[in-house]
């Protein structure tokens, strides 16, 4: 069914989630595009009870989907895992790059900015080249750099101001250089697959970092004398963390430990998503390097390290109430209004308040996707009675 404006709609009967607490049994109107603080008495009623009603996700951390790749897809195919995203509740969502030659990413900036002045993107996130080669993931060893300040630069500038994030080991050379020149041009520094001890760590916080890529993942652990970079970023309320809770990334014990620590309003649920999200399983490629997806679970062919994730948001929304038992409300802001405070887009998007895009997530009772509303259209619409 093709996606169908909502105009005057009344959402009622279902568990809304605002910035100020769930409200049983409650109304959400629906004017064009927009959250409205109230509906003409003759707008279309949607019965959800039984459902609840969520903002819709926002992904600050994702590489593609739908067996599309944002670092090398045409405009097209990006636009296919767009849609894929959307259909499992993702709203709003940035496209993350991996590891390539500084002028093929700076070519790929300048094309992705252009989905993101149409308003398909919120923006682009360079995950490398600027890491360490000891934590380098599923990213090409051959094609790393040191975070020189210029170069950082050039992919900002490529980025046409749609840059949002860029990860860095910030303890290799230039690293906390750059760290300050990207708070200077308004982006999120964000310290991920790092070799960095504690010490380096705090100082790359100091110099502007606001942001933990994947925590816990792509960097060194805690040890006991040696806190590592772990615990530097799970203490300072400055940083706030990106968690995949796809139950292959982290053990949900250790996922409580990063609630406990860091608090609702300062962890990010994202995918880190690859190709092969809502696809299947298969061989893909994940810049040059070859992935193959097993029973969900992306891994290099060469090396076996994990390579991203399969992962939806509305999986990840679904795991952290029923598994990990954290409340909803919680879960709502974590994968909507932190991320979208953090790209600079809350004033339009992150959570159901009028005036705000009319963005949100239907689900059950068993949190289980059964509706999904973009800019006041269904993109998936739920079946009521």
């Amino acid at each position: 069914m093709a996606p169908r404006a909502a105009d005057s709609t009344v959402l009622a009967g279902a568990r809304v989630v605002l910035p100020t607490g769930t409200v049983e049994n409650g109304r959400l109107a629906v004017e064009g595009a927009r959250i409205a603080a109230a509906a003409p008495e003759d707008a279309r009623t949607v019965d959800l009870t039984g459902h609840w009603v969520v903002p819709g996700f926002v992904d600050m951390h994702n590489h593609g989907g739908g067996g599309a790749s944002f670092t090398s897809g045409t405009a097209d195919e990006v636009l296919t895992g767009i849609r894929t995203h959307r259909e499992h509740g993702t709203t709003t969502m940035v496209a993350s790059t991996v590891t390539g030659e500084m002028d093929f990413l700076a070519r790929r900036a300048g094309e992705l900015s252009e989905l993101v002045e149409q308003g398909d993107l919120a923006g682009i996130h360079f995950e490398g080249p600027f890491i360490s080669p000891c934590r380098k993931g599923a990213h090409s060893e051959q094609l790393l750099r040191y975070p020189d300040p210029a170069e950082v630069r050039k992919l900002v500038d490529a980025a046409r101001g749609a840059a949002r994030m860029v990860t860095l080991a910030t303890e290799l050379p230039g690293g906390l250089d750059s760290v300050r020149l990207l708070a200077e041009l308004g982006v999120i520094a964000a310290i991920g697959h790092t070799d960095a001890t504690y010490a380096q760590t705090v100082e790359a916080i100091d110099a502007g970092a606001t942001v933990a890529t994947h925590l816990f993942n792509a960097m060194p652990p805690i040890a006991h004398r040696e806190p590592g970079p772990i615990t530097a970023l799970l203490e300072d309320d400055r940083i706030t963390v990106e968690l995949i809770n796809d139950g292959t990334h982290l053990h949900p014990a250790v996922l409580e430990l990063a609630y406990r620590h860091k608090g609702a309003g300062r962890v990010a649920l994202i995918t880190d998503a690859m190709d092969a999200a809502g696809f299947g399983d298969g061989e893909y490629q994940l810049g040059p390097l070859a992935v193959e997806v097993r029973d969900g679970v992306a891994r290099l062919v060469e090396g076996g390290s994990i390579a991203g994730s399969t992962l939806t948001l509305d999986t990840a929304f679904r795991r952290a109430v029923t598994l990990d038992r954290i409340p909803v409300e919680d879960v709502v802001r974590s994968i909507s209004a932190n991320p979208a405070r953090l790209l600079g887009v809350d004033d339009r998007v992150g959570s159901l308040e009028p005036g705000k895009d009319a963005d949100l997530v239907v689900l059950d009772e068993d949190f289980v996707l059964k509706g999904v509303m973009r800019r006041g259209e269904w993109i998936v619409e739920p079946k009521t009675a």
